[in-house]
């Protein structure tokens, strides 16, 4: 790893003109000792690196001074950089590379298109944080000493064991064939098969991993985008199904339909309203998505949904009750 820190080096150094040692240090993510031993093993290398004295000297190479990366034209450099800028990389554990490598795409543009490029990069906002109703986006922190060992296990093909925490359940080893890595929304997805069933692991709840010699059990090549829609859909057809019957306002109807799993019937009753009936992923899912309608929707059936609703209802009413 210290090659690539000394290639980075040398890129601040040429995209910045001068840094001191505590400001490549930070960029870095090293000591200032490290960062000095790195100089000097540079020096002794014959890369051309020079400490000015004073207030606000530095470290600096002579003008002049630059690395070839060829093939790369202006046009493919910006679309790496705005590539670059999306969050997605920091779910795999590759945020570190990610920056090193927008170093040296930068570094690979000619002097006269560098300015120009970064400065349309700038103008492009990818997956910001927050959304327009300043919900923050939180992406998820997989350890990279994690996420290291499951992308070598992807990349080589070989078996995986996993220290995983399962909802509700205690965590338990298990040993996968890792078939790919998916991320939606800055949160990752290994998709893997054990003992031949597809199993789908979220990274952020892999408590340890490590590669095991053993070649994984998995096709040649795969789709990764079919791969992703099939589990998608046997995860919203599994589990603790319900179905519902549900009154709802014609202005609503999408509304439901954006929430409900499917729809088995529709029918307009006499007053206008349509009368669906509907499965939710659970019950859970069933009375939040009611809920959310308010007025503009009834359950029913079954019973035990349209009594949920009514408690929490008489809750809210009793919360917000007027003092005498």
């Amino acid at each position: 790893m210290r090659a690539d820190r000394l290639v980075s080096l040398v890129l601040l150094l040429r995209q910045h003109g001068r840094l001191s040692a505590a400001a490549l240090a930070r960029e870095l993510e090293v000591s200032t000792r490290t960062v000095l031993r790195d100089i000097e093993a540079l020096s002794a290398a014959g890369v051309p690196v020079y400490a000015e004295r004073g207030r606000h000297g530095g470290f600096a190479l002579l003008p002049g001074f630059r690395t070839e990366l060829t093939g790369l034209n202006p046009d493919e450099a910006l679309a790496l950089l705005i590539a670059g800028s999306r969050r997605g990389a920091q779910a795999f554990g590759l945020g570190s590379a990610l920056a090193s490598a927008m170093l040296k795409v930068v570094d690979a543009l000619p002097e006269s298109y560098r300015d120009t490029a970064a400065g349309v990069a700038e103008r492009l906002l990818i997956d910001p944080e927050t959304d327009l109703l300043s919900r923050r986006l939180v992406a998820e922190e997989v350890p990279d000493a994690i996420a290291a060992e499951v992308l070598r296990a992807v990349f080589a093909g070989h078996k995986l064991q996993i220290h995983y925490a399962a909802v509700n359940q205690t965590p338990k080893w298990r040993t996968v064939d890792p078939i790919g890595l998916v991320t939606i929304r800055d949160q990752g997805y290994l998709l893997a098969t054990r003992s031949g069933a597809d199993r789908t692991y979220r990274l952020s709840r892999v408590l340890a991993a490590k590669e095991l010699p053993e070649p994984a059990q998995r096709p040649d090549r795969v789709d990764l985008d079919r791969a992703w829609q099939e589990r998608s859909t046997q995860f919203r057809t599994g589990g603790d199904q319900v179905t519902v019957l549900v009154r709802v306002n014609p202005a609503r109807r999408e509304d439901l339909l954006g929430t409900a799993l499917a729809v088995l019937a529709e029918e307009a009753d006499s007053d206008g309203w349509l009368r669906l009936e509907v499965t939710f992923q659970d019950p859970r899912h069933a009375e939040w998505a009611l809920w959310q309608l308010s007025t503009n929707a009834e359950a029913l059936a079954p019973q035990w949904l349209r009594t949920s609703l009514h408690n929490r209802a008489a809750a809210i009413a009793t919360r917000y009750a007027v003092s005498s």
